[in-house]
């Protein structure tokens, strides 16, 4: 669930101060998905992403046939070369849209020499054939593509400028032989040290160390009784469950493993399961109890809180008072230093995406969109948010770090105090040009400490940035905004909510839509010939228990 404010015209000054919007003061709040830009993997200055083939198409890399029924191999953005989705981080040679040179294809050139370019010819094919570099058939009736005089490599005429100088060579063997080299050496001073590959990433097993113990207790479905739909989207369903013969209720986040598969979206599913894990460990960051998969989903079983989320509540009363948004913003900063400290950005703070509990306390949820070891120099590039709290770093296509989290934070807050967005436009073009570029608007009546506040949180130097530890405004919890904070407190739950939602039960949905609410709770079901093509080891190690589930 996402969304995005818009608000009728009105003068930013006579904006009522005790929050109630009147009729002159009308405006409407709109929920709109995230955005995120198709994951691209890049690999010897190859750019590929996942693509979906209408034709019969093979391998560049292993020349076998590219099977399935959604997006069945990587092709690059830059040189269409296409390969199975096992194979693209195997290919050896770089892109020629690219001066990237990766280690490999530097020994190549170094030590084998390998730049043997291929003499191609026109060709009469009499048979059905295939080009080696994208894939697909070779069309026409007569002199349909290139040959190689030499190798008997064919190709498009249009691939020909886009084929490595690879004349003759079998890079599915090179690469088996170099990694024998690699497994069987001993000596430091070798040839093979020469061709070592790609550099291991660093390991960062040990930030999940607290949860590799084993299950007590495997769940399923047929543990849960559904009972009302709490929201959806293209990824499947939240919906109320209970656990039978418990009373206690849970919010199941159920998605459909075909929309993972076709999104490409395998590896942030894992991350948001590794980081819902960790959100056990903080007061203000949503519990998981468990996961586990069928044939056709995963589920995500959490805490369910019942009091509501941000958006909810601002559509309610206009705005917040300077003390709500105050300790709202305060529970929010403990939950995205805990993420920091992690190495995880999160990446979609938003009003919808921050819900209240039964007692009014914060709980950051949906993780949908982290990004995890983020640690020293690596940096996230996907460019992925809701339009008005994606950073400026992220529009102009710049990696990044936790910066766009204060940035998001910013906005947020600016919606919380003032009661709409900081920055606007009449499409997504001039909503980014405007995030860039523009200065937002500082009612008379909000404090000097507040403004002083969004300032540095809308500082476009992402180094500088109020949130960040370089930044020359200081530590964010000892700006002058907080100064009546009392972060011991705050952080064990101590401090009285300005706000206690009104739960009438348990399994109380009133503060959700009730164009949801009013939904038979069911799963969606996949077609069987999708179900037939889903490899159930695609999501192995998904499976996990809270120990606080287990009596």
């Amino acid at each position: 669930m996402a969304g995005v404010m818009e608000v009728l015209p009105w003068q930013h000054d006579e904006f009522p101060e005790n929050g109630s919007a009147t009729k002159e003061t009308e405006y409407l709040i709109i929920r709109r998905p995230a955005i995120k830009h198709q994951k691209v993997h890049e690999v010897k200055g190859h750019k590929f992403i996942a693509k979906f083939f209408r034709q019969p198409t093979f391998c560049s890399y292993c020349s076998d046939f590219l099977w399935g029924l959604n997006k069945q191999g990587y092709q690059c953005q830059a040189c269409n070369c296409t390969v199975h989705k096992r194979c693209h981080d195997k290919v050896l040679a770089k892109c020629p849209g690219t001066a990237q040179n990766s280690k490999e294809t530097k020994f190549f050139h170094e030590r084998f020499n390998l730049n043997v370019p291929h003499r191609f010819k026109v060709n009469n094919y009499m048979s059905p054939t295939f080009c080696d570099h994208c894939g697909q058939l070779l069309y026409g009736l007569f002199r349909q593509g290139l040959k190689c005089q030499d190798c008997g490599t064919n190709c498009h005429k249009k691939c020909r400028e886009l084929m490595a100088n690879l004349c003759g060579i079998n890079q599915k063997m090179i690469r088996e032989a170099l990694e024998q080299i690699r497994v069987s050496n001993t000596r430091p001073s070798s040839i093979a040290a020469d061709v070592e590959l790609e550099e291991e990433p660093p390991d960062y097993e040990s930030m999940w160390s607290a949860h590799s113990k084993p299950m007590a207790k495997h769940f399923s479905m047929s543990d849960f009784s559904l009972l009302k739909v709490l929201g959806k989207g293209s990824f499947g369903k939240v919906m109320l469950a209970e656990l039978k013969g418990t009373g206690q209720y849970y919010a199941i986040k159920a998605l459909k493993k075909d929309v993972v598969l076709e999104d490409d979206d395998i590896e942030c599913t894992m991350t948001e399961k590794r980081v819902l894990e960790l959100g056990s460990e903080h007061a203000f960051l949503t519990h998981l109890h468990c996961a586990f998969q069928t044939q056709s989903h995963l589920f995500f079983v959490m805490e369910y809180l019942n009091g509501g989320d941000l958006m909810f509540h601002i559509q309610q009363s206009g705005k917040f008072s300077p003390d709500r948004a105050k300790f709202y913003s305060s529970e929010i900063i403990c939950g995205l230093q805990f993420l920091h400290r992690k190495g995880i950005i999160y990446r979609d703070l938003k009003l919808d995406n921050v819900l209240l509990d039964k007692d009014g306390h914060v709980k950051i949820a949906d993780f949908g969109m982290c990004k995890d070891r983020i640690v020293g120099d690596n940096k996230a590039s996907t460019f992925c948010g809701t339009p008005d709290y994606i950073a400026p770093e992220i529009l102009q296509g710049n990696k990044y770090n936790m910066s766009v989290d204060w940035w998001s934070f910013g906005v947020l807050l600016y919606e919380m105090l003032i009661g709409q967005s900081p920055f606007h436009g009449d499409d997504e073009d001039d909503l980014f040009h405007s995030i860039c570029s523009d200065k937002p608007h500082y009612p008379q009546w909000i404090s000097r400490d507040a403004k002083n506040c969004l300032l540095g949180l809308f500082e476009r130097d992402p180094e500088k940035r109020l949130g960040m530890p370089s930044s020359p405004y200081g530590p964010i919890r000892n700006h002058s905004l907080y100064k009546s904070i009392n972060w011991d407190i705050l952080e064990n739950r101590k401090a009285d909510p300005p706000f206690k939602p009104k739960i009438k039960s348990a399994s109380d949905v009133s503060y959700f839509d009730t164009d949801f609410t009013m939904e038979k709770a069911k799963l969606t079901k996949i077609d069987k010939d999708l179900l037939s093509t889903i490899d159930p080891n695609m999501f192995k190690g998904f499976s996990f228990t809270n120990p606080s589930m287990v009596n």
